[in-house]
């Protein structure tokens, strides 16, 4: 057993290669071998969003406090709120972060294959980001 306690691994600032705005990312947990899934906490200040980005095995994000956007790649954006909870499938083009007025906190879990959890791509360009939301479809069409 292993108890990783609260403040116990310091914050880290999210790097502007991979996001745009303020971030702060809270390690969770990591995985040693032959465990691949690792978690962190990331908060997004207003309008800040991660680039557009994959997974090699999917990526599951549950939001624990404030209002968010996601998109996957074709799809519209979303609105996402605490209790929600979003799967991108494996290789699944997408991004996240806060709303243009309220911050976003989620927790992210995501595997790695052969050491690499994640491929980073182009910035959210903030005509991206400012895209009409669909937040009026019944919660069964919001999933992504």
């Amino acid at each position: 057993m292993q108890i990783n306690r609260s403040g116990s691994q310091p914050s880290a600032k999210g790097p502007g290669e991979w996001f745009t705005g303020v971030v702060r990312i809270d390690p969770l947990f990591g995985s040693t071998a032959p465990a691949r899934a690792a978690g962190n906490a990331v908060t997004f200040e207003p309008g800040a969003r991660t680039a557009w980005h994959t997974h090699p095995l999917g990526q599951v994000l549950v939001v624990t406090a404030g209002s968010g956007l996601v998109q996957r790649d074709g799809g519209s954006v979303e609105q996402i709120h605490p209790g929600d909870v979003i799967s991108f499938e494996p290789g699944e083009k997408h991004w996240h972060g806060a709303s243009p007025a309220t911050a976003l906190t989620h927790i992210a879990i995501q595997e790695a294959l052969e050491g690499k959890a994640v491929e980073w791509m182009e910035h959210v360009s903030d005509e991206q980001y400012h895209a009409k939301s669909s937040s009026n479809l019944p919660l069964v069409n919001r999933i992504c």
